[in-house]
């Protein structure tokens, strides 16, 4: 039976003398003294499966506690399971006796894994309710800004991703073992060296060339496993709709293929595909800076560095839509609106000072005017350079959260792993600040 949390301690030694052991006792405690938070993770973890029978399985508060290791340390999950049988600090951290056989690596990532977005947000909110309560952060101040976040794909061109396509394809076929009167020609080393040979052309003329070839056995395959999807019956069902996946894709990047390359035409960001395998992925691209392949997230942030609120944005969006919406969230959070608002440049407009002024918030600050007057923003041009230096101080926490935590890059596949790899970097995040400030002001 999976169990929420440890009923009674196990027989362990004491925290190493080290400033991070002190942590990670700190960051145990803040999370131990919460039951509710093993309650949202016991519900992901039963969910659609039976808890009653068979082995006891990882705690659900080990759970949490394993992803924020797994954060906080930067470890894949294969060292994570060696650190959780060789440290004496992970293992008290996650409440593991000195007899306990820790989990494998395929047991810590399928334990992660299924904690949903939904209750990594929820984690968040007791954190920023528990730092309310105890003074840590009131609310009152905040600061906001923007950043994008890149998923783990290479740099998409059409070739790479009609190979990428091909591949897929013809794999899967290959794995299943299907008799030979449904199978297709294998195109994958040909249409390799295609792709190949369109990066090394010599010019645009050559690559059309090669592009036209490479086109031409994409739509044959397409044709030859459309006439296999038509005939698979019975117990290759699961088989069929991977193949049509595909082919539903082949059929958008064939066509994106020949209107840019073949037609040189333009086409909307939104309508392009840059990933057979992470197709939510969007386009972010800004002037003077290199385009990012991700999503774009939006954080907020107090006096005390904590992240108190984060959003994950569909396609582009610009920065002068998300402000309302940030303020609601936070009134939401702390039931009151903050008194002092801070933002980057990108979310100045006298739409959203009007907007954020209507839900009571008395001093806004743009770190660029962008023609709007300081009188109109805040009380005096003292309060407005006050609030311009405090709005920098998230450009550090973003710059920890990237540097330490893993919000660069995320390398979880899908897009519901994706949110929940953002919420976990910063509820690790969250974790460290609040060890800290309890440190200082001996909370715990």
């Amino acid at each position: 039976m999976r169990q929420k949390q440890q009923i009674q301690p196990k027989l362990c030694g004491p925290w190493p003398d080290h400033p991070f052991s002190q942590e990670l006792a700190v960051m145990a405690a803040i999370l131990d003294a919460h039951p509710v938070i093993a309650e949202l993770a016991w519900q992901d973890l039963v969910q659609a499966r039976r808890h009653d029978t068979g082995a006891p399985g990882m705690e659900a508060m080990a759970v949490v506690k394993a992803a924020v290791l797994h954060k906080l340390m930067g470890l894949s999950y294969e060292r994570l399971a060696f650190h959780l049988f060789d440290s004496v600090s992970c293992r008290l951290f996650l409440g593991f006796g000195p007899f306990d056989t820790g989990p494998s690596a395929s047991a810590l990532q399928d334990n992660v894994s299924r904690l949903s977005v939904r209750t990594w947000e929820a984690i968040n909110r007791v954190l920023v309710k528990w730092a309310q309560k105890e003074g840590i952060e009131a609310g009152r101040k905040m600061r906001f800004d923007s950043t994008p976040v890149e998923a783990d794909i290479h740099h998409p061109t059409d070739s790479s991703l009609l190979n990428d396509l091909i591949r897929a394809i013809c794999r899967d076929i290959h794995k299943a073992g299907l008799p030979k009167s449904l199978r297709c020609r294998d195109r994958r080393r040909v249409t390799r060296k295609l792709a190949l040979n369109i990066i090394n052309a010599k010019n645009a003329k050559q690559r059309k060339l090669l592009y036209r070839k490479l086109l031409h056995h994409c739509q044959d395959l397409y044709q030859e496993v459309l006439d296999i999807v038509m005939r698979l019956e019975g117990r290759w069902g699961e088989l069929r709709e991977g193949l049509t996946h595909w082919l539903e894709l082949m059929q958008k990047v064939i066509e994106q293929a020949r209107q840019r390359v073949l037609l040189g035409r333009e086409l909307p960001a939104k309508e392009k595909i840059v990933s057979v395998f992470e197709t939510h992925v969007d386009i972010l691209a800004k002037q003077h800076r290199d385009t990012v392949f991700g999503h774009k997230i939006c954080l907020a942030g107090g006096a005390s560095c904590l992240i108190t609120d984060c959003t994950i944005e569909q396609g582009n969006p610009p920065d002068s839509l998300l402000a309302p919406k940030m303020i609601v969230r936070h009134e939401g959070i702390y039931g009151k609106v903050p008194r002092q608002a801070a933002w980057d440049g990108g979310f100045a407009s006298q739409t959203n000072l009007k907007a954020i002024k209507a839900y009571g918030v008395q001093d806004v600050a743009f770190h660029k005017r962008r023609g709007l007057r300081v009188s109109d923003m805040v009380k005096s041009s003292w309060v407005f350079r006050q609030l311009r230096n405090f709005r920098a101080g998230i450009e550090g926490c973003i710059s920890a959260l990237k540097r330490v935590f893993g919000l660069d890059r995320c390398n979880w596949r899908g897009q519901e792993h994706f949110h929940a790899y953002v919420w976990t970097s910063i509820i690790a995040y969250n974790l460290v600040v609040l060890a800290r400030h309890c440190i200082d002001k001996k909370l715990l």
